[in-house]
């Protein structure tokens, strides 16, 4: 059962890394664009990209919690901080990609439900844009992952 459920991990962290990185790339994409269907287009792509992303989290939290018991793993401490970079991730993400991108989102007038609203001006969109970095959600999450990973690898405490 144990190498069932951490398979069942590794494949969630296989589908949100793949998911996870088209939406990246969006992200990096859309500091470029000025035309706002393309930027509605890209946007909507990153948010599919992110239900598929979320699946694959569900997966890779199913499998990673349910062999930490298996396993007996949730006795030492390297299970617990991996948890807690995770969450930590989670939440700089949120603020440092997350909001800049729902900037973006109401500047080209997607509001997530029903139709679509008028774009704002150029230079509100150019203000949300600028204001959508990629590089710190970039450097958050690779850093938080490879302390994951060595903490998953190497047991440490």
């Amino acid at each position: 059962m144990y190498q069932w459920l951490v398979f069942l991990h590794l494949i969630g962290i296989f589908g949100f890394l793949l998911a996870h990185g088209a939406s990246a790339l969006v992200s990096f994409r859309l500091r470029g664009e000025r035309d706002v269907n393309a930027i509605r287009a890209l946007l909507n792509l990153s948010s599919s990209a992110l239900i598929a992303a979320s699946v694959s989290l569900l997966l890779l939290l199913i499998g990673g919690i349910g062999a930490g018991f298996v396993g007996g793993w949730w006795s030492f401490g390297w299970i617990w901080a991996a948890l807690g970079v995770f969450v930590v991730v989670w939440g700089l993400m949120s603020a440092f990609s997350g909001r800049p991108l729902r900037r973006v989102r109401a500047a080209v007038g997607i509001t997530g439900r029903g139709p679509m609203k008028e774009p704002g001006t150029s230079e509100e969109i150019a203000a949300a844009l600028a204001a959508a970095n990629p590089w710190p959600g970039l450097v958050i999450g690779s850093f938080g992952l490879l302390v994951i990973l060595w903490l998953m690898l190497f047991k440490p405490f």
